[in-house]
């Protein structure tokens, strides 16, 4: 059995052999995971230390502005890790100048700003100054990996809706007319290997909305559904459906943050999928009216569907002001301390629960280059919810 088909059956449920660890000195691989509280970069380094993980052994740098927090998946990670702030470019030369060993990249981190103009310049200067310190110190680099993401091909939160190709969407469809800091990286990415000569190559991932965990992400949308229906408990009341008629009734795709670790750590070792930009969604395709109501069951409570138009409501209104709720739920079931507005978004999940279109992607180019792994997307959503119970984020 491969390692992607065994991932695919699910990789988070693997654990790292005690009597399979490596001598210092002896790693075959390095790498350094530009954002490792996010989604993706937690399951990168979960997932890149087993001893089977191709390309290995691995050694792992993780790299984010916050400290890991208490509450971290892996309180002793089994990854060195930086605290740097990556906007500030004199920080990123002092702490990752050093890291001379690095061979492989992965760029999991992004910031969020007001407008997309603000976006691009933040988001462009992060990148510049991870590249523009480890090219040059690591001598030994074979490959970047960049995460991107659906919004290549509809667009920018703030012009969304005015400019969307038929779907499903493929890698080859070209750029919007409209900024877009995703084709920022990108140009950046591109322009800074050129320089290289060929020596380090590169892969461009663009998943969807995510299903993972993570104690930092802006974008957990499993973290805020279950923090929402938490609430509708306590309080007795109906975990409605804020979102449209189309994304109920509609056919949806998801990315599975270990699926897309998984499609990274092979993009970076296999020689077929160099230099090329690629989908990551399972591979499956669901509607959230099957998930609603698993998530109605997780948490013990009764659920209304889509009412129409004139009865829509939004979480960042239904849930405003629910603090103190929080706090007493917390309290009530001996949860990890966290204040609401560090493990919901409600923003996003109205963005992603209301949009007025099916947009599927094809996984096919990932397919033909050599990726078979797929998940389960109703599986996918039970496991991560177990997960926020389990390390008791949420009762």
């Amino acid at each position: 059995m491969s390692w992607w088909w065994a991932g695919a059956i699910g990789a988070a449920k693997k654990k790292i052999d005690e009597d399979s660890g490596v001598p210092s000195g002896k790693y075959e691989s390095v790498g350094l995971v530009v954002g490792v509280t996010g989604i993706v970069g937690n399951s990168l380094a979960e997932i890149l230390p087993l001893h089977d993980t191709p390309g290995g052994p691995w050694k792992v740098y993780g790299v984010s502005r916050r400290p890991l927090c208490s509450w971290s998946p892996s309180p002793v990670p089994a990854f060195e890790h930086i605290q740097c702030d990556i906007s500030d470019p004199d920080d990123t030369l002092e702490k990752l100048a050093p890291l001379t060993d690095v061979t492989h990249i992965f760029y999991v981190s992004w910031a969020a700003r007001p407008t997309e103009a603000e976006n691009c310049a933040v988001n462009s200067a992060m990148l510049r100054n991870v590249l523009s310190v480890v090219l040059p110190n690591a001598p030994n680099l074979q490959h970047v990996c960049l995460q991107t993401g659906r919004k290549h091909y509809f667009g920018a939160f703030e012009f969304l809706g005015k400019e969307i190709p038929e779907p499903p969407f493929t890698e080859d469809m070209a750029r919007l007319n409209s900024p877009n800091f995703y084709y920022d990286l990108e140009d950046i990415l591109f322009d800074e290997l050129s320089k290289r000569d060929g020596a380090v190559s590169w892969s461009v991932h663009r998943p969807t909305t995510i299903f993972g965990f993570s104690p930092y992400s802006l974008m957990n949308i499993i973290g805020t559904l279950c923090v929402y229906a938490a609430i509708c408990k306590h309080e007795g009341s109906l975990l409605r459906w804020p979102g449209s008629r189309i994304t109920w009734e509609g056919f949806s795709d998801i990315s599975d943050a270990d699926l897309i670790a998984e499609h990274q750590i092979w993009a970076s070792v296999d020689p077929y999928a160099k230099n090329e930009a690629f989908n990551c969604s399972n591979g499956d395709v669901f509607k959230w009216k099957q998930l609603w109501q698993i998530l109605a069951e997780q948490f013990g409570v009764d659920y209304a569907g889509y009412e129409g138009e004139e009865n829509r409501v939004k979480l960042e209104d239904v849930m405003k002001g629910k603090e103190g709720v929080w706090e007493e739920i917390v309290a009530k079931y001996d949860l990890v301390p966290t204040k609401l507005d560090e493990v919901a978004a409600w923003w996003f999940a109205d963005v992603v629960l209301g949009v007025e279109i099916e947009h599927l992607d094809s996984m096919n180019k990932s397919k033909e280059h050599g990726f078979l792994g797929f998940r389960n997307t109703v599986a996918s959503f039970n496991s991560w919810i177990d997960k926020m119970k389990a390390y008791k984020i949420v009762p």
